[in-house]
């Protein structure tokens, strides 16, 4: 799939325009309001000036995947006091201490180990996060995410971490052009999202399904994506293959757009 340069504020604008376009248009073929649906832009790889004019043309959220990086760049845009950072990507529990300072969001949480770092790190900063249950719905062995049939039972163990809000699931759906193959994964996180709602602990929510990427987002749409993030689709291709940004099975393939 090719994608739009969006270099200079007038690309940016228009990339994003076309983005939001495609939301409503999507929406409205499966009767939903387009005000459910949350862009979240995804700015890996895209530097600092970019960043800013992205700002210029009305983000006010960004999404990165690698915490240091993410670090750096609220670093260097806090004076943009009210743009808020969301972690898409696997954290490992020596990374918490960071995300605990600067994050607003953290979307991929699927292990007791990160909950109860993160849990100790926001207490000490005073601070509380919201939190999605990253969900490996393509049963993908290299993806992160818990399976499916586990998810509840680790939900139900959440409400003793008092700083993290649960909001809901993320999903990263197989790496595929054939809709076929895509649409089912954010089907059963959907269908999931359903069967917790039935029965969740108190102090938990399931309002927020997060899928949906550049190449996808439509279908994640159609099926009650409440989140897409999207990257490409705004910021425009970046310099290296996708087979540079979703690692093989020993590293995890991560939430980007």
């Amino acid at each position: 799939m090719s994608y739009p340069v969006g270099r200079t504020l007038s690309e940016l604008e228009h990339n994003l325009a076309a983005v939001q376009q495609r939301i409503v248009a999507a929406c409205r073929r499966v009767n939903r309001d387009p005000s459910e649906v949350r862009l979240l832009p995804v700015s890996k790889t895209v530097n600092d000036d970019r960043l800013r004019l992205a700002y210029q043309a009305g983000c006010r959220e960004l999404g990165e995947n690698k915490v240091q990086e993410a670090q750096r760049k609220a670093e260097a845009l806090a004076d943009l006091s009210d743009l808020r950072w969301s972690v898409i990507g696997h954290l490992q529990t020596n990374k918490a201490k960071h995300v605990a300072r600067f994050a607003s969001e953290f979307q991929a949480l699927d292990s007791l180990r990160v909950a109860r770092a993160l849990q100790r790190r926001l207490e000490a900063e005073d601070r509380t996060l919201e939190v999605l249950v990253q969900v490996n719905t393509s049963n993908e062995p290299s993806k992160f995410g818990l399976a499916p049939e586990d998810v509840e039972t680790f939900v139900r163990e959440l409400p003793a971490f008092t700083r993290l809000q649960v909001n809901g699931l993320m999903t990263l759906a197989i790496f595929s052009d054939d809709p076929s193959r895509v649409r089912p994964c954010f089907v059963r996180l959907r269908q999931l999202r359903d069967r917790l709602r039935e029965r969740l602990p108190t102090g938990i929510s399931m309002d927020t399904l997060s899928m949906g990427m550049s190449g996808d987002f439509e279908l994640a749409i159609e099926e009650g994506a409440t989140v897409v993030r999207v990257g490409q689709a705004i910021f425009g291709p970046r310099l290296l293959p996708d087979s540079y940004y979703w690692p093989d099975a020993n590293t995890g393939q991560d939430g980007s757009g």
